[in-house]
């Protein structure tokens, strides 16, 4: 049976807040089992810190995302090496390189992509902006050279960098689809046409709330009917600590980033078990959602 995998941050457990106090990872650990989390998303470039991180989920059947950056093609190999000795679900890789030319990027793509092949492993490549996928259109471009690249959705890069204004055209629907019809995972927060990342909970902000979950909605169904019949698919909360969060005069967050993930969970759960409805289209019904907006105030 098909599941769905919710994974937290551990960039996102940053509290970078002005009283200086930062979690240990043992306690990260915990909020993160103790909300009912199913894995973690974190670097894996390091041996030593992906080896700490593992010895602290060791027991608590936590899984893991590993995240890298790079900037060539045999920069890759490390991380994968980390992934065969301390398993993962995927590699998430950010592209940290910039052509201009789309035909300059395919080795790079290719060169990774057999790396993963070789390894065994799987590497999904993320759209980030200051990244190779920075752009929508140059990565729909990307699309039409190399139509079977996996991709990890990060949408909220998309939108702001390209500031589709609400209600968004159909022509930008389309291209958002195109990018999700190649999504083998997701990165999950909501941004604006202005702000990368905003507050979940402000009701001024629910258009763009309902836009993402729209999304979300057709990427698992479309996931959904290309993919294993026992296959996870992970989605990653990933509301980021200042400056991805909004602060106020103090320098603090606007709101409990904490909270709002744990929501978020809750909304993407419930999202996923409408897409395995008969009709598979549905989306949450509107009361229960206001049900869950107004439990996090």
């Amino acid at each position: 049976m098909q599941k769905l995998l919710v994974f937290q941050s551990l960039w996102a457990m940053e509290r970078r807040h002005t009283d200086g106090h930062e979690h240990s990872l043992e306690e990260i650990i915990a909020m993160i089992v103790h909300g009912g989390f199913d894995g973690v998303s974190a670097h894996y470039t390091n041996r030593e810190d992906v080896a700490r991180l593992n010895d602290a989920i060791a027991g608590t059947g936590l899984r893991i995302e590993g995240v890298c950056f790079p900037t060539s093609v045999d920069d890759l190999i490390p991380t994968l090496e980390l992934a065969r000795e301390f398993p993962v679900t995927h590699i998430n890789l950010q592209p940290d390189i910039r052509p201009r030319r789309v035909e300059d990027c395919l080795p790079f793509l290719d060169g990774w992509m057999d790396l993963a092949n070789k390894a065994g492993v799987p590497v999904f490549i993320e759209t980030h902006r200051d990244r190779m996928t920075t752009d929508l259109h140059f990565t729909l471009d990307l699309l039409d050279h190399r139509p079977d690249l996996p991709l990890l959705a990060d949408l909220s890069h998309f939108l702001v960098g390209r500031e589709f204004a609400v209600p968004v055209q159909e022509a930008n629907h389309t291209s958002i689809r195109r990018i999700l019809d190649n999504a083998h995972s997701f990165h999950g927060r909501v941004a604006s046409r202005e702000q990368v990342q905003i507050e979940i909970t402000f009701s001024h902000h629910r258009p763009w709330v309902d836009l993402f979950m729209g999304w979300w909605e057709y990427g698992f169904t479309r996931w959904r009917s290309r993919s294993a019949t026992d296959a996870d698919l992970v989605f990653t909360c990933e509301l980021g600590p200042k400056p991805y969060a909004i602060t106020g005069r103090d320098g603090n967050d606007t709101t409990d980033r904490w909270a709002e993930a744990q929501l978020l969970r809750e909304m993407v759960r419930d999202l996923w078990s409408a897409s395995i409805k008969e009709s598979g289209h549905a989306l949450p019904s509107p009361l229960h959602q206001e049900s869950l907006w107004k439990s996090s105030s």
